[in-house]
């Protein structure tokens, strides 16, 4: 497969969003740094059961009205009758716990009692708090990644999804045509949304930079996402839609099943940073690519 060199610089950066804990609220921005594990501190907390495997809205969906708050050095959790919970965002750490992230087995930083008994109270069971231990590393998967070593903390495997804003647009015209609603982009969970692409075409790109000069952030566009149920859930209610609990994915199934992720349906691009670490980007910037034929 070769890489063409035509590059484009029609499209714009126009969405920056992180998850401080996973699979709960996210946060929108303007301006973020990268660094190698992508966004700073996206996906820096997780949830874990009493074996310490990871927690998601795939059988948690309330996880969804857990919002996070940067107030001064403290993260702040909010959740529907719950009084605010406070964390050191440096760290008040506990014992060391072990992890598991699908087939990612780590050690990972406790959050202590306080943390434990609201994040159970709220979710009605057992759960304890942690967070990612800087002195780790989690490797993302070099099947994907190839000659480039990427490393990632609690997300599914790499450390940016993009996608662009056309795709999203498209797919809700689809819904629109069978009287589904429209989604919004929330309900995929993106770090960055490009606009300016044609729908989907984040698929056949190979590289995005950010920035004209060596310290331009770059990005590689490494694996599809396969999505699962959790783009059913309204982000603000933790609810599925009574009348389409299985949308989108009854549409995507009709033309984004993926046989380079064993027939998975796909929306949106995971990525690696190649380049530009300690750089920033912000939103309204020009983004340039390079497509991968």
């Amino acid at each position: 497969m070769s890489t063409s060199s035509a590059i484009s610089t029609i499209s714009t950066l126009s969405a920056i969003s992180f998850y401080p804990v996973k699979s709960c609220g996210g946060l929108s921005v303007t301006r973020a740094d990268i660094g190698a594990l992508g966004l700073a501190l996206d996906r820096h907390w997780m949830l874990v059961d009493r074996q310490g495997r990871f927690l998601t809205q795939r059988s948690h969906p309330r996880m969804a009205c857990i919002t996070p708050a940067f107030e001064g050095d403290a993260l702040v959790l909010r959740a529907p009758g719950m009084p605010p919970l406070r964390l050191a965002v440096a760290g008040e750490d506990g014992a060391t716990l072990a992890v598991q992230v699908w087939n990612s087995h780590l050690d990972a930083l406790d959050q202590g009692e306080p943390a434990r008994h609201w994040c159970s109270h709220y979710l009605g069971e057992e759960v304890r708090l942690v967070r990612f231990d800087p002195a780790v590393t989690r490797a993302c998967s070099q099947r994907w990644t190839g000659a480039h070593q990427a490393t990632t903390q609690f997300s599914d495997g790499y450390p940016l999804l993009v996608i662009g804003q056309a795709s999203l647009d498209d797919l809700n015209a689809r819904l629109a045509a069978k009287g589904a609603p429209s989604l919004p982009m929330d309900r995929f969970r993106p770090n960055l949304v490009i606009s300016g692409l044609e729908p989907y075409e984040e698929d056949f790109i190979d590289t995005l930079r950010f920035g004209e000069d060596e310290q331009a952030v770059q990005l590689k566009l490494v694996k599809p996402c396969a999505r699962c149920p959790i783009p059913g859930i309204d982000q603000h209610t933790g609810l599925r839609d009574a009348q389409w609990p299985d949308e989108p994915l009854d549409t995507l199934a009709a033309y984004r099943a993926n046989p380079r992720v064993d027939g998975g349906l796909t929306f949106g691009q995971n990525a690696i940073v190649i380049g530009g670490i300690g750089g920033s980007i912000e939103v309204g910037q020009a983004c340039h690519w390079e497509f991968n034929f």
